[in-house]
């Protein structure tokens, strides 16, 4: 029962991971409709670019001041690239077929991560990153069954970063101008919503909740890489989707529902498809069979259609 329950718990941990990735996912395409491949790299180099704030840092520096830090740091180099993305790689596609901003994302996708690994020092294997939070300090919930602090703190900041979010989309004003927008571009820019500014605070936000978790990756991993962005990022839209795409709860359940699917099948499923080896298509057989009978996702939130 214990290791039954340990794996429940490392499987929230992934689904964290997830959900914090899936938030960027579902603000951007519930406003407007564009699958962003390339969020999966935003991520990425908010981890490279806390790992860059720690290293400009003093000799010595408490973790207590330094995690902030790197954490600004992270998020600065993400907004900052997802800013430049959206304004020069999708805002001229707006109008385009939908498949221009899809091809144009993987292409993106791919050139962020050559650019780390050609001009980011050492990054073509994987870079230490400081382990800041101690891996070794463990919480007891039970029996034999405990997290350990960076794991911990992966959870709590994607169930933090959920209800801010969630908060600011309901109650502040250019949360309701994001869901004006996301219902009716048209009429919300004909009601004097600047619908661009709108669609530009929906990827600074995605790419802020995107470096917690490159930042909260690194403390739990110990490490960095530049190839670390795109099957994450692949997998925390399979969760966007499976939550239901547009729905921010949603977002952050289909991480949970994800990274538990991926633990417990590992660990539980008949051979010869259970092990590590195996976890990718077991998310992904879980995506299918859950869009089958519910193609809304779980909590089933519906996108306004585009013309």
């Amino acid at each position: 029962m214990d290791l039954f329950l340990q794996q429940l718990v490392n499987g929230l941990v992934l689904g964290a991971t997830y959900g914090l990735i899936a938030l960027g996912y579902t603000m951007v395409y519930g406003i407007v409709q564009l699958i962003n491949f390339a969020h999966g790299e935003i991520f990425m180099l908010g981890g490279f670019g806390a790992l860059t704030t720690y290293l400009a840092l003093p000799s010595g520096t408490p973790a207590g001041v330094a995690l902030p830090l790197m954490l600004l740091g992270g998020m600065a180099v993400s907004v900052t690239v997802a800013v430049i993305m959206e304004r020069f790689a999708y805002r001229p596609l707006r109008g385009a077929p939908r498949l221009a901003p899809l091809i144009t994302a993987l292409g993106v996708s791919i050139a962020l991560q050559e650019l780390i690994r050609n001009f980011y020092p050492r990054a073509k294997s994987a870079r230490n990153f400081p382990q800041l939070v101690n891996p070794d300090r463990r919480f007891s919930l039970g029996g034999d069954v405990s997290i350990s602090a960076p794991n911990l703190l992966t959870i709590v900041v994607a169930v933090i970063g959920m209800v801010a979010l969630s908060t600011f989309v309901r109650r502040s004003r250019t949360g309701r101008a994001m869901q004006a927008t996301a219902q009716d571009p048209d009429t919300a820019r004909l009601m004097g919503i600047d619908t661009d500014r709108i669609i530009v605070t929906a990827f600074v936000l995605g790419a802020a909740l995107a470096a917690v978790a490159g930042l909260a990756q690194g403390l739990r991993f110990g490490q960095v890489d530049f190839r670390m962005g795109f099957i994450t990022g692949i997998k925390a839209f399979t969760a966007a989707v499976l939550g239901g795409i547009g729905n921010i709860s949603g977002a952050v359940l289909g991480g949970f529902t994800l990274g538990l699917v991926e633990v417990m099948a590992t660990q539980y499923a008949p051979e010869p498809f259970a092990g590590g080896a195996w976890k990718d298509a077991w998310a992904f057989v879980v995506l299918i069979v859950v869009l089958v009978f519910r193609p809304t996702g779980l909590l089933g939130e519906r996108v306004a259609a585009r013309a």
